[in-house]
């Protein structure tokens, strides 16, 4: 999209540079990330920036209208509800697609989340970049004037909100299992909170504790959560000593109450040209003549699970809670950055965070998935290069 870039870029690549860049990561840990990582960044024009930015902004302005949270109580009802809820979200990743329609790049969006992503990975994935890469110091992954100093700071005051780091947590299941502990590394790192299973942590009256390094007891006063209670509710293996239903004292940086409101649930509400026709199964009049053009998914699941990407008849019709369930207009995806053979798609996700009782939220850096396969990732891009996780680059 940025073509000096892109051709610059290009001409300095070679594989062994990516191995360096690879093994540049593998050594901050001594520890090498499993899932992929693309060759490339995304060098984003001002156009397609302005675009995104306009598109993230209705999706906040959604997010902000004073109904919101009475409009997304079912998406409790159907789930969980967890005490303490806050006034807003504390995170937000808004993806797009970079798509084709009537002959125009424009950006669609795929799913919202109130949920962190990889917010300490992506930073040091782009200074890796730059590193090997120096004329990349040019550009950046970050909006609203941030750098990685201030982005740094921004996020631990998010994540911490001025408590002791020793009373703050990363929580997750098992995070030595999950495909996205390279960015636990980094977060420990960067901001100084141990991470803990949701095994280790155990309550005492209304207050909430776990062990740390040395064997001493201590309170945990905010929870920075990484929690998919998708997965926990199928770990039945796993012993839990305190309760997500009941009421502690603690905070949450990313209460689980916001995974639910904001989620694909909201998508059949945004009508404009960012937003993809979205239809919840329960509200479906009729089942369209050309399914080829739609996709069924789930409205509460992660990571692409339980998505039907040909969707027959018989799939809708033996869906038995229709409310749990979205069909969508398929989008053109269009393959649009010069790999050295051939084009590749994107997706970018924006990140953003919202401080506690602040009026908005602030978009602070991105994620870019590249692809070759029929859908955006891992499964459909096995055994190609040019795909798998980056980061997007704008013009400062």
């Amino acid at each position: 999209m940025n073509p000096k870039y892109r051709q610059l870029f290009n001409d300095n690549f070679t594989v062994a540079k990516y191995e360096a860049m690879q093994d540049d990561i593998t050594s901050d840990f001594d520890y090498k990330v499993t899932f992929r990582i693309g060759e490339t960044p995304f060098f984003i024009s001002n156009e397609l920036k302005a675009q995104l930015l306009e598109g993230c902004q209705e999706v906040i302005n959604f997010i902000q209208k004073d109904d919101f949270k009475s409009l997304t109580d079912r998406a409790l009802e159907l789930n969980r509800k967890v005490p303490n809820e806050d006034n807003h979200t504390t995170f937000l990743a808004i993806d797009f697609g970079i798509c084709e329609e009537d002959g125009e790049i424009v950006p669609k969006l795929i799913e919202v989340q109130g949920f962190p992503s990889l917010f300490n990975f992506q930073n040091h994935l782009s200074l890796k970049f730059v590193n090997h890469y120096p004329f990349l110091s040019e550009l950046t992954p970050f909006l609203n004037g941030l750098n990685p100093e201030s982005y740094l700071k921004l996020i631990e005051e998010v994540i911490c909100n001025d408590f002791p780091k020793e009373n703050v947590i990363l929580l997750e299941i098992e995070p030595e299992k999950q495909n996205t502990k390279i960015d636990f590394y980094y977060c420990q790192r960067d901001l100084g909170i141990p991470v803990v299973c949701v095994t280790e942590l155990y309550e005492k009256q209304n207050q909430l504790f776990y062990k740390n390094k040395q064997g001493k007891e201590t309170q945990v006063k905010r929870i920075y959560n990484r929690v998919i209670f998708d997965e926990l509710d199928l770990r039945t293996d796993l012993q839990l000593n305190f309760d997500f239903s009941k009421e502690y004292d603690v905070e949450w940086a990313g209460h689980p109450n916001w995974f639910f409101r904001i989620s694909k649930f909201i998508l059949p509400y945004l009508k404009g040209k960012y937003f993809i026709e979205t239809t919840l199964l329960s509200d479906l009049k009729e089942i369209p003549t050309d399914l080829e053009n739609y996709v069924l998914k789930p409205l509460f699941s992660f990571s692409g699970s339980g998505v039907i990407f040909h969707v027959k008849p018989g799939d809708i019709e033996g869906v038995k809670e229709k409310d749990l369930y979205i069909l969508q207009k398929k989008v053109n995806y269009k393959p649009i950055i010069q790999s050295p053979d051939g084009k590749v798609k994107a997706e970018v996700r924006l990140l953003a965070v919202w401080k506690k009782d602040t009026p908005s939220p602030t978009l602070v850096t991105n994620l870019v998935r590249l692809s070759r396969g029929e859908m955006i990732g891992v499964k459909f891009n096995k055994d190609k290069d040019w795909v798998g996780g980056t980061v997007g680059m704008f013009e400062k």
